[in-house]
């Protein structure tokens, strides 16, 4: 993203979910939507290992990115402190070798900052909170698919 829609995107989010990254490690640094549900990833280890879990977890999301937001030609992947970027996920999913901009892979698995993947909306995606070790799913459709899947293996943090 040039650096206008940089800042116009991270205001946005900054009201739309009250986001404050000062509130502690602990805490939550948006307040979670409705609906949205956001489960705990403190068992699965730091992302940096590459564990199956993450990369079950990212494929998980990029699936349901491409089949249930399938009228979304794109969306903002924030990565805060860092560029913004637009991601492309029924491109990303035909690619041989997937990767986003910003890790090489796509990630929803926060590895040390905050991320959001998000519709152009802000209405829908996920954040990553990497802190709090948790991964909060929102909007309706994702709390429906990824949300589900997701559910059968990773404790509920919260839900709404």
């Amino acid at each position: 993203m040039d650096d206008e829609a940089y800042r116009e995107t991270w205001d946005r989010f900054y009201a739309l979910y009250k986001f404050d990254p000062s509130r502690g490690l602990t805490e939550p640094v948006i307040e979670d939507p409705q609906p949205s549900v956001t489960f705990d990833l403190s068992g699965l280890g730091p992302a940096a290992t590459r564990s199956a879990s993450t990369d079950a977890i990212n494929a998980e999301a990029l699936r349901c990115f491409v089949s249930v937001l399938s009228d979304v030609d794109e969306l903002f992947v924030l990565d805060w402190q860092h560029s913004a970027y637009r991601f492309r996920p029924s491109i990303e999913a035909l690619d041989l070798a997937p990767r986003d901009p910003v890790n090489g892979y796509p990630s929803v698995y926060p590895d040390g900052d905050y991320y959001a993947f998000l519709t152009p909306n802000l209405r829908e995606g996920t954040c990553g909170h990497p802190w709090e070790s948790s991964l909060c799913i929102i909007g309706e459709r994702l709390v429906n698919t990824l949300g589900t899947t997701l559910r059968t293996w990773l404790p509920i943090k919260r839900s709404r």
